[in-house]
């Protein structure tokens, strides 16, 4: 059995769980207009798990957690690549296979969890796309109200997916920060809980599950983790669970974390430079790791440092035409912003030791944003009657 708490990750403060707390009161209370959010709170944990099941890894019971089948997603093995460059170890984790098509499900279904325990109807979230439709598709099955806040821009699979669920969709004239914005004033005044990514911690511990899932596959811990970084909670959550699996004895290091960034996004990438989140506004093929300001900056941050993690960038280009190649290479369609992690795969793959073992995060499925891809193939134009007008 587990106990659980919230711990403050930059002064360590700890706090007992409840729905009511977000983020640390102390740290918070020091937040800066256009700088990521103080005081993210962490689940803390003492004791021993019931199983490998990493369900019992999390802070809230087995029968609050809806019955729609979240995780335990396939890890390819893809032959074709294995081949192409001499890397025997390299597997491709496809999250883009849970339910509504995203890593983002693993945070969805803790958040309905948590809220269906403390009897809570109505979930408040803002999204560049993903963590909505997630949201949505998530609730439906658990019962629960969802309102969602997306920037104009996200696209429009993504706002059909998440309308389709019953999602109650607002859009942000501008950008994702803007949704964000509105989403917590929405919460503070109408109520409703926030799964905003970060400032809720449920989200970075629900992500957290992938980690193990990986290990429970492998059998082992791998030696790199390739995973495109845009506000940084998924990267924040692949280190949580493998934290978890230090303190328990099951894997003796953290693997080595490659945060792959679209140079167009790039904002921890050049935090890591230079110590300071600057707000230059994001443009990216890759719209789920499209941030300005990235909300777990300063955690992201901190697991990277802490851990010996690296941070790159990839350009536009290369994120399509590695997404080309999982497609056409392996059969597997992924969305731009999980492509992103193939790209630093492909990018870094000559400083590696082709005997390591390398674990791709795929953290969406490519349907969700085919205008993306359309921009990297040859539409066929021209219809035929008959065999002979084939050239």
């Amino acid at each position: 059995m587990l106990s659980f708490n919230y711990k403050c990750s930059q002064c360590s403060a700890t706090y007992e769980i409840v729905p009511e707390l977000m983020l640390c009161p102390d740290c918070s209370a020091t937040q800066k207009s256009g700088q990521p959010l103080n005081g993210v709170l962490e689940v803390e944990w003492k004791g021993t798990p019931e199983s490998e099941n990493p369900l019992d890894f999390l802070p809230v019971e087995r029968q609050y957690f809806p019955a729609i089948p979240v995780g335990n997603t396939p890890l390819w093995h893809p032959e074709n690549l294995l081949s192409k460059y001499g890397f025997p170890e390299l597997y491709l984790k496809d999250d883009g296979a849970n339910p509504t098509g995203s890593l983002k499900d693993r945070a969805s279904f803790l958040v309905a969890a948590f809220a269906r325990k403390y009897a809570i109807r109505e979930v408040v979230v803002a999204s560049t796309g993903n963590a909505g439709s997630s949201m949505a598709g998530v609730g439906a099955a658990a019962g629960l109200k969802i309102k969602l806040f997306l920037p104009r821009t996200a696209p429009p699979a993504k706002m059909i997916q998440a309308l389709q669920y019953g999602a109650d969709v607002v859009l942000a004239e501008k950008n994702y920060d803007q949704a964000f914005a509105l989403s917590l004033e929405y919460s503070n005044t109408h109520g409703g809980m926030n799964r905003n990514t970060a400032y809720n911690p449920m989200t970075v511990e629900g992500k957290k599950t992938v980690s193990i899932e990986i290990l429970n596959q492998l059998k082992k811990a791998p030696d790199h983790v390739f995973v495109g970084v845009g506000d940084g909670v998924i990267l924040s959550g692949i280190y949580k669970g493998f934290r978890d699996l230090l303190q328990l004895g099951r894997i003796v290091k953290i693997p080595t974390v490659h945060a792959v960034q679209a140079s167009g996004s790039a904002a921890i990438y050049r935090a890591m430079e230079s110590g300071v989140f600057d707000g230059k506004p994001a443009k990216t093929v890759a719209d789920s790791i499209s941030v300005d300001v990235p909300s777990n900056g300063h955690l992201a941050l901190k697991n990277l440092k802490d851990f010996d993690g690296r941070c790159i960038t990839v350009t536009d280009e290369e994120i399509l035409s590695a997404q080309k190649e999982l497609s056409s290479d392996c059969g597997l369609f992924s969305e731009p912003a999980a492509a992103a992690a193939y790209a630093g795969f492909l990018n870094q793959k000559r400083s590696l030791d082709s005997g390591e073992t390398c674990v791709v995060l795929l953290t969406g499925n490519g349907l969700k944003d085919t205008g993306s891809a359309a921009k990297n193939i040859i539409i066929p134009e021209k219809a035929v009657n008959s065999l002979d007008e084939i050239s």
